[in-house]
């Protein structure tokens, strides 16, 4: 298994040799390498098994490291940056030709990310390159919101874990492009949409693609258990015990406690997205067959919960 540990320098030494390793974001725990590396790059895609169609995020410490991999970042952008940065926000830009294609899939533009997490920032401002960094699971799977979660599914396929403890946000970040200067938003996310339209006005929400995704985090199918899910608590469910119940605030009476995990008591969003990854990890470990998932309010950061139980109920 891989070490796990708070050591910048150690992070530091393994990435410079070209390897990658587990980084903490205040989103889900990333799975980076060095950026402008292609055989880094290529190395996320052989651990994380993940389709070369898929682009990557690239994440750095602050603006003016961005701007030397980017040609430009129109009006709108620059504001959400500014106002959103560092935090749970994603922009698409128009790339340089010092980002690999592996990075882009291939696409005119590339995902910038400022993750606001101090560990991550600490070991960001001291690197000259920016770190590609997908979430640190299988592809498809469940994020990983801890450390532990990261070295149970990959630790044996890396070295070194950069440990900050658990996610604060729990969920992916909010992913924002320009298209003919409409704002669009590609991918719900940790930052709410009524948060965006707050600075910027109305925005655009793309649902996701089946295939080749024009943004990170697009695809269909995925954050998606081993077992079988099913959106949705049928109401005329007899009680039984081959089933999980992943639910917003209460218990259901549909199957024993130990088989349900309950988001938020309080009825607290954020805590529900922050419990949201770590709650489906905890049903698909469960000797069960079948795990049915409530959505929880279409609200603020809800609609992005909504949109992973609904991905990971979705067929290929």
């Amino acid at each position: 298994m891989a070490e796990i540990g708070k050591d910048i320098s150690k992070a530091i030494e393994v990435l410079n040799k070209g390897e990658v390793i587990g980084l903490p974001t205040e989103t889900v725990y990333g799975l980076a390498g060095n950026a402008l590396d292609p055989s880094a790059v290529a190395r996320i895609f052989e651990v994380k098994q993940r389709p070369s169609f898929d682009p990557l995020i690239i994440h750095t410490d602050r603006l003016a490291k961005a701007q030397q991999w980017v040609e430009e970042i129109p009006s709108p952008l620059f504001k959400l940056i500014e106002y959103f940065s560092p935090g749970p926000l994603t922009v698409l830009l128009p790339r340089k030709k010092v980002i690999p294609d592996l990075v882009t899939s291939g696409l005119p533009r590339v995902a910038v990310r400022i993750p606001s997490h101090p560990l991550a920032l600490e070991l960001l401002s001291q690197l000259d390159y920016p770190l590609a960094a997908p979430s640190a699971n299988p592809f498809g799977y469940i994020s990983p919101t801890s450390a532990e979660h990261v070295n149970k599914q990959l630790g044996g396929k890396i070295e070194y874990i950069l440990d900050g403890g658990p996610c604060q946000v729990g969920l992916e970040s909010t992913i924002v492009g320009m298209e003919n200067d409409e704002l669009i938003v590609y991918r719900k996310g940790g930052l709410e949409i009524e948060n965006l339209e707050g600075v910027i006005g109305s925005v655009k929400v793309q649902e996701h693609s089946s295939s080749n995704p024009s943004a990170p985090g697009m695809l269909k199918s995925h954050y998606a258990p081993n077992k079988k899910v099913v959106l949705g608590v049928p109401v005329e469910l007899n009680i039984r015990n081959d089933v999980g119940i992943l639910s917003f605030c209460e218990i259901l009476k549909v199957t024993s406690r130990e088989n349900q995990f309950i988001l938020s008591p309080s009825k607290d969003l954020k805590e529900a997205a922050q419990n949201l990854f770590a709650g489906l990890r905890y049903l698909d470990g469960l000797d069960i067959e079948t795990i049915y998932l409530e959505l929880v309010p279409e609200e603020g950061i809800g609609r992005a919960i909504n949109d992973r139980l609904r991905r990971a109920a979705a067929e290929a």
